[in-house]
């Protein structure tokens, strides 16, 4: 079995973590790499019964899907999510199997994230979203889970993640 490796994309809501994912993808595909993008906040969008942890099924669900990509012989796993403490760092790691973690954070300064935000967002949760922008980037300031940074400010979405690619050492130039 080949040794899987986890390329994590984090940060607040805002900084761009879904549309680096989508665009790594294509950088990925156009250079024939094998690779799976998830987007983890996907696996864990539901309301369960009190007393289960939406966070414990989204767990579940990103293991079961690494393993249907991997018996088709996927080593590469890219995944955007917030990632707020060691412990949830882990649980990717697990869910994924991976023998190698990178974590990138993607950064963007708070008024820039609230404002996409604010562009992106037009439900009843709207207001709690913009809000949580800053506390989760301060939450994800102190946890420091990232072995690189690569700002989101006045980048195209293309360099963004050819730039966290080639740090992670997926591609080269």
């Amino acid at each position: 079995m080949q040794q899987r490796s986890l390329l994590i994309i984090t940060d607040s809501m805002g900084a761009g973590k879904s549309s680096v994912l989508g665009e790594a993808s294509d950088i990925l595909a156009l250079q024939n790499l094998t690779y799976a993008a998830i987007d983890l906040d996907a696996l864990g969008l539901a309301h369960v019964p009190s007393g289960v942890s939406s966070d414990t099924v989204m767990y579940r669900n990103l293991r079961s899907v690494c393993k249907n990509y991997a018996s088709l012989g996927v080593g590469r796993f890219l995944v955007a999510r917030a990632v707020e403490d060691r412990a949830a760092l882990e649980c990717c790691r697990k869910a994924v199997s991976a023998g190698n973690t990178i974590v990138c954070r993607l950064t963007a300064t708070v008024r820039t994230m609230r404002q996409r935000v604010k562009m992106r967002e037009s439900g009843v949760l709207r207001v709690e979203f913009v809000a949580r922008v800053s506390k989760l980037n301060s939450i994800l300031d102190r946890a420091g889970l990232e072995d690189f940074a690569v700002t989101t400010d006045g980048c195209s979405v293309t360099e963004i993640a050819h730039r966290m690619l080639l740090k992670a050492g997926w591609i080269s130039k």
